[in-house]
């Protein structure tokens, strides 16, 4: 019975944050509570999941980041345009750098669902080469600990959209684990860092979030 003690610790945690997360969201989002996740919406990039202000949606055309180049082109799957139309957990799952979140997200009921239907996020993804520098002693530590994994997790959701130019202007942001304290952005241009991790690819669009793969895995400062 104690191998399944790590699985069932983040299921525990992602719980936690799939309600944070619903409680962020816009309020026209309706919160659904199903498992069977909405139709993408076929709506161009920039007026799918737009803001009350209008900040923070990109468009393909806006990435930027030395690792952009790694993703599919154009309307194939996984593709910048492709993207840009479906909601973010949809669109992370045909992203090649993100196959060991998209996994992780897959396997617990519900958390899917619930990040595609929440409106006007920002989502720091850290890359699979994050993941592994993590370590697998690390990770097992956490999965068997949910009141620790739970703001591990928070800590990379914003509840706001933001592109780079509005992360750069905020200088400091606050994701759903406010506990865990500001999260800095420092840089200029295509050379930017998101509490010192390095921006593989920004500025990618879904239709309910922006997207930015990041290099490390971010750890709350409390």
């Amino acid at each position: 019975m104690s191998k399944f003690k790590p699985v069932l610790g983040v299921a525990a945690a992602v719980a936690v944050v799939a309600v944070a997360v619903t409680a962020c969201g816009s309020k026209d989002s309706g919160a659904p509570t199903t498992t069977t996740a909405p139709a993408a919406s076929t709506a161009p990039a920039t007026m799918a999941g737009m803001n009350a202000s209008g900040m923070g949606v990109t468009t393909a055309s806006e990435v930027f980041g030395p690792n952009c180049k790694d993703l599919p082109q154009g309307d194939t799957a996984g593709g910048l345009t492709a993207m840009g139309t479906q909601p973010v957990a949809t669109a992370a799952s045909t992203n090649p750098l993100l196959t060991k979140l998209v996994a992780a997200i897959t396997a617990i009921p519900g958390l899917a669902d619930t990040l595609n239907t929440t409106d006007n996020l920002t989502v720091f993804a850290p890359a699979d080469a994050a993941f592994t520098a993590l370590g697998d002693a690390k990770f097992k530590e956490l999965a068997a600990n949910p009141k620790e994994l739970a703001p591990v997790l928070q800590y990379h959701v914003l509840p706001k959209r933001y592109d780079r130019d509005g992360l750069v202007k905020a200088g400091k942001v606050q994701s759903l684990d406010t506990a865990g304290g500001d999260i800095t952005i420092a840089g200029t241009g295509d050379d930017i860092t998101v509490d010192g991790a390095k921006v593989l690819c920004g500025n990618i669009p879904t239709r309910n979030a922006t997207v930015f793969v990041i290099d490390k895995v971010l750890t709350p400062k409390a």
